[in-house]
């Protein structure tokens, strides 16, 4: 039986901020572009969110909705020294590590918590060890498999821990709403809705075959699910031929200012890396994957390599423009830069190597 973890930072860019600022600790604090330059929320604290702020919101409508907001332009190089320092403590309890974002990843640890008294013991493990190596928190969720501990861990945030015991799976996921389990989106809900299915337990219990008269292939992933079965392993990337980030979406997104700024993110997530480890970029691809699984990558090369993040994201968003069309929904999307080289040092600026 496997154990799987999912480890979430709380709030991280944020949470960042007021870590390196004492005078933003307790205070309202959003971290993404001005409001005079179309800017969204790249990041919200927890006091900004008490006020009804999230991540994609446009900037001018979060200082809105909190006046006294302090807006922080972000830092995505600090946040990238700070995830090194996190992931290499997950390194440390497990190879098995895979990065999801700059703030989040799976582990495999089966086999490997018993010397720490149990999974409870080595999640707390984890939990301190972070808090006393970066002052942060972090969220985890532990099950057999992924979809399990990624819901897990958004159970009791900020600074949660929920373990769901083996064979408890269906149990857990039953009560739950249908958006809950990745790829349903507003026009999947709407679907089970039609259906009379609005919990993840009542998915489980319509069977297989009536999910994939509903969605297709599709619907037979959604029952698995549902029912707490979920194989997919923990990938490891050995793969330096590339720098890269992607995210899967909780629910299926359309074009629009949430997932332009999904974009932009992992434009910067990749920028930040590509500097980590002192290369430049040809070329950059988008993936993305639709609410129907049909996955599709498109890629443009320039003539001088980058490491910019401006120029990564404008490529990226050229190559959605191409594509995209009224009435698509995205559950998947991701930015690649490939033919790398190295990066001439900067002037005045030492090169970083790590």
């Amino acid at each position: 039986m496997r154990t799987i973890i999912h480890a979430d930072l709380d709030a991280f860019y944020a949470s960042v901020e007021q870590l390196d600022n004492l005078d933003l600790r307790g205070r309202p604090v959003v971290v993404g572009g001005s409001p005079e330059s179309r800017g969204v929320v790249a990041a919200a604290s927890y006091e900004a969110r008490a006020h009804g702020i999230h991540s994609a919101m446009p900037m001018s409508r979060a200082l809105r909705l909190c006046p006294e907001a302090v807006r922080v332009s972000p830092r995505f190089d600090r946040y990238a020294e700070v995830s090194r320092r996190v992931m290499s403590i997950f390194r440390s309890v497990t190879p098995l590590v895979e990065p999801l974002s700059l703030d989040e990843a799976f582990l495999d640890v089966t086999g490997r918590h018993d010397e720490h008294g149990g999974v409870k013991g080595l999640a707390l493990y984890l939990k301190g060890e972070v808090k006393r190596e970066t002052g942060l928190t972090v969220s985890i969720g532990v099950g057999t498999n992924k979809t399990v501990a990624k819901i897990a861990s958004d159970m009791k945030k900020p600074d949660g821990l929920v373990i769901v015991p083996p064979g408890g799976e269906a149990q857990f996921l039953a009560p739950l709403p249908t958006r809950a389990l990745w790829g349903v989106g507003p026009k999947s809900e709407e679907t089970l809705k039609r259906a009379g299915l609005v919990r993840v337990g009542e998915i489980a219990r319509a069977g297989k075959d009536r999910m994939q008269r509903l969605f297709g292939s599709r619907g037979r992933e959604l029952w698995q699910m549902a029912s707490g079965r979920d194989s997919r392993p923990v990938t490891v990337n050995h793969d330096r031929k590339s720098v890269g980030a992607e995210t899967t979406f909780p629910r299926d997104l359309p074009d629009g200012p949430e997932l332009r700024a999904q974009l932009l993110r992992l434009a910067a997530e990749v920028s930040a890396r590509l500097r980590q480890k002192r290369l430049v970029a040809r070329t950059t691809s988008l993936k993305l994957r639709y609410a129907g699984f049909r996955t599709i990558s498109r890629q443009a090369s320039r003539d001088e390599p980058t490491d910019d993040e401006s120029e990564i994201a404008t490529t990226a968003a050229s190559l959605l423009d191409a594509v995209t069309e009224p009435g698509d929904e995205y559950r998947l999307i991701g930015i690649q830069c490939t033919n790398l080289s190295l990066a001439r040092q900067r002037q005045g600026q030492l090169a970083l190597w790590h």
